[in-house]
């Protein structure tokens, strides 16, 4: 087989003779030459390939190095820079979609960038990297290779970020957050009918993720919502978004709102305007939220972080850009000492706003 072809273990054979995925809520279950909704988690051909196996292994769309605040993560290493990549096909069929191209990708010629785990690390490295990060599709449908970096990573002194949308069974999540180091899980909106009439998805099994990443781990995490006016918006359901994470998540993981743009489905759909964020930040707050921020758009005043103890202004950003820095190389506000829940490491980057595509091959 091609090297990007790898066998899997999230998975069972089934009664009638096709074979079930295990890998996320959707349990595709697929007969000789299927892929699943992701496409690129499949069964073979051949009778003597047993099971799911992954078409993406060690391919990508392209690899980039991205400011750590545009994953969005506000409150890991703030000013670092990571190398981010993605492969094609996810588990979700968001409607509005923003990486559209490569997320419902059915042409793996699209892959054309490959790099095994130990280049990614070698090449992260050497490009002053803090971070590798899995984005632009969901990792969750290449967590073998994604796991295999995130390793590669750990070995050269590299953290490991996945950005996702957390639709993930229980058995695998445990094993692919034992490699993460970070995550911004998208939680795209806090009712059952937008996940199953926009995303073709279930949100119990994010919320699930969610307490699971809260419960059971060490990762650090952050949630991002992007705000599609008429959708998802209302005050109704932001008040009731921002209570439950209040309650079963507590007041100190960071929640981002973000703009959206028309695209791939949803292109009648106006664009969100920066009055909706201010809103939704601000009912954040006023829920008990301590970190509330807007995203996409320049706002200074909603993309910097206050000190919940004396109310100093601890990290200015105006989108990815930071200014304004009072805090030691502990996390601590230098005025009343409170400790910023977060990875802090030093001093910040000065990565910036850049954004650098990279060539590995």
């Amino acid at each position: 087989m091609d090297e990007s072809v790898h066998a899997t273990r999230y998975w069972h054979a089934l009664a009638d003779g096709r074979v079930q995925c295990d890998v996320c809520p959707r349990a595709c279950k697929l007969r000789p030459g299927q892929r699943g909704l992701c496409f690129v988690r499949g069964r073979e051909e051949a009778e003597d390939a047993e099971g799911i196996w992954l078409y993406s292994y060690g391919r990508s769309s392209g690899f980039c190095i991205d400011p750590v605040e545009k994953k969005p993560l506000n409150h890991f290493l703030p000013g670092t820079s990571v190398l981010s990549f993605g492969t094609a096909g996810c588990n979700l069929a968001c409607k509005f979609c923003q990486n559209w191209d490569m997320s419902k990708a059915r042409e793996m010629d699209r892959l054309t960038d490959a790099a095994s785990p130990e280049q990614l690390a070698r090449t992260a490295k050497r490009l002053g990297c803090a971070s590798l990060a899995f984005t632009y599709n969901d990792p969750v449908v290449f967590l073998e290779y994604a796991m295999d970096v995130a390793d590669a990573g750990h070995a050269a002194g590299l953290k490991a970020i996945a950005v996702t949308a957390g639709y993930i069974c229980p058995e695998p999540r445990v094993e692919f957050y034992q490699h993460m180091d970070a995550a911004n899980v998208d939680l795209k909106a806090f009712s059952e009918r937008f996940y199953q009439k926009i995303c073709g998805g279930e949100l119990h099994a994010v919320l699930d993720t969610l307490i699971y990443l809260k419960q059971e781990t060490q990762v650090w995490f952050e949630i991002t919502t992007l705000l599609i006016p008429g959708e998802n918006d209302s005050d109704a359901e932001l008040h009731e978004e921002c209570a439950w994470i209040r309650e079963h998540l507590g007041p100190d993981v960071p929640l981002h709102f973000t703009a959206f743009h028309p695209d791939w489905k949803m292109m009648d759909t106006p664009r969100t305007p920066p009055e909706t964020l201010t809103r939704a930040r601000d009912i954040g707050l006023a829920e008990g939220l301590h970190y509330v921020y807007t995203g996409n758009v320049h706002d200074r005043r909603g993309g910097s972080t206050r000190c919940p103890g004396c109310g100093a202004l601890l990290i200015e950003r105006d989108w990815y850009e930071l200014g304004c820095w009072h805090l030691d190389a502990q996390g601590e506000c230098l005025s009343c000492g409170f400790r910023l829940p977060g990875v802090f490491d030093g001093p910040p980057g000065g990565w910036g706003a850049r954004r650098l595509p990279v060539r590995i091959a």
